[in-house]
């Protein structure tokens, strides 16, 4: 015991603590198996709510506020914890460092993630949830996979990577042999429905039953238990159609495709962005300056995807597409249906983008890129919560089984090819 009879109590401090930094192949697989879950989920929710009747727009704000909330809470705990090292600088030393360089390729991840996530949102309503999140996750695996695996230095098993993604290429066009099979699977119920609906005009509904729906969604029903009609349904299509924000109906199945297509180029180049970011493999950051964590190298890339969907989504209040109508900012402000259901789809959003860099950081991008599986979650919450495919031919049947199992064997190839980064 101290002179005086005085105890000394241990003073805490951040000394001998190291930053939280995920090393080892197994904690980064369970990471990705998280970001796989949360980023299977959030774009039923924002589907959820399309089919509900509320404008995209409204709905892309709130999911961009609580997204960049994820990233920020992520590097004000993570990327804070321990002593700020040389060779490891916190969230906060960072900001004052002159790595502009490594900032902007950060920022462009952003710019380009937030382009091809607000395509998709049209996308959705074109050609559905399934098939979109398929293509597009096929294209990131086959175009961006193959980015990362040269950018980390080949850390991965080519033989086994590139196996996958071939699978992953084989899922595309599987993919859109689905679609195309649906949607005359919906053409032939349509004309066969003694409704008289007219594609391209929203006249098809009697004013007490729409009546009706619109009660139903104010009330917080879902998409299935909103209509009057059975899911799978010519009726249940015409409902639908006539409830749902974005106008399908008598547009080009071109015009859906191309859109997936063009979110799935975006989306296929904010992974590499993201990994030049970290690891400046193009030396641009001048000596001595250390690269940017991961943590705070996520909060510049959702800074950016931030600000590029509201001022986007700003453009498309007074002047939409895909026949969405004009709004405003105080009808958005105003518009209280649903928002909690983007707010939690931002949420899961900005946490599985998270979870997915801080595994590639350890596992290798290109194996990261397994969170692509994500369509597997999403074409579940299509099924069971929007009637996907219900009552379609045996032959859409048969090319959705087929896509599904070949997307198993992709991700699994690709999960199996993960090395690891080598950490100074």
């Amino acid at each position: 015991m101290p002179a005086g009879g005085r105890i000394a109590c241990p003073q805490l401090s951040n000394k001998g603590l190291k930053m939280f930094i995920v090393e080892d192949k197994g904690s980064a697989i369970a990471l990705i198996c998280a970001a796989l879950l949360f980023l299977g989920t959030w774009p039923a929710l924002l589907t959820l709510l399309e089919r509900r009747g509320r404008l995209p727009q409204h709905t892309y704000f709130d999911y961009s506020i609580t997204n960049l909330l994820a990233a920020v809470l992520i590097a004000l705990t993570l990327g804070q914890l321990g002593e700020s090292k040389q060779t490891m600088p916190n969230f906060f030393a960072q900001l004052s460092q002159d790595n502009w360089p490594s900032v902007l390729f950060a920022m462009a991840g952003g710019l380009v993630l937030s382009i091809g996530n607000l395509s998709t949102q049209y996308a959705w309503a074109y050609v559905g949830l399934s098939v979109t999140e398929v293509i597009c996750a096929s294209m990131v695996v086959v175009i961006g996979t193959t980015l990362n695996y040269f950018l980390d230095n080949r850390i991965n098993r080519a033989d086994i990577l590139f196996t996958g993604v071939g699978c992953f290429l084989v899922a595309v066009i599987l993919g859109t042999a689905v679609h195309a099979s649906n949607a005359a699977d919906n053409e032939e119920k349509l004309s066969e429905s003694s409704n008289g609906y007219n594609h391209g005009t929203n006249g098809g509904m009697e004013p007490s039953k729409q009546g009706a729906l619109d009660e139903d969604i104010e009330n917080g029903a879902f998409a299935e238990e909103a209509t009057r009609a059975e899911a799978g349904t010519a009726e249940y299509l015409i409902e639908l159609e006539e409830r749902r924000s974005v106008k399908v109906f008598g547009s080009s199945t071109l015009k859906g495709l191309g859109l997936v297509f063009f979110a799935g180029v975006c989306l296929s180049l904010f992974s590499p962005a993201l990994n030049l970011a970290t690891n400046d493999q193009w030396h641009t950051l001048k000596d001595g300056v250390p690269h940017l964590v991961v943590y705070t190298a996520f909060f510049y890339f959702s800074m950016s995807c931030f600000v590029i969907g509201v001022g986007l989504n700003i453009l498309l209040l007074y002047r939409p597409m895909a026949g969405v109508p004009k709004s405003s900012f105080t009808a958005y402000l105003n518009d209280w249906e649903g928002r909690q259901w983007a707010l939690l789809a931002g949420l899961l959003c900005g946490l599985g983008n998270g979870f997915q860099f801080m595994g590639g950081q350890a596992a290798g991008h290109a194996a990261a890129d397994a969170v692509e599986a994500l369509p597997l979650v999403s074409t579940f919450w299509g099924i069971v919560l929007f009637g996907e495919y219900r009552k379609s031919s045996k032959k859409t049947y048969t090319l959705l089984v087929l896509m599904l199992l070949m997307f198993i064997v992709a991700v699994a190839t690709l999960m199996a090819s993960a090395g690891r980064r080598a950490t100074t």
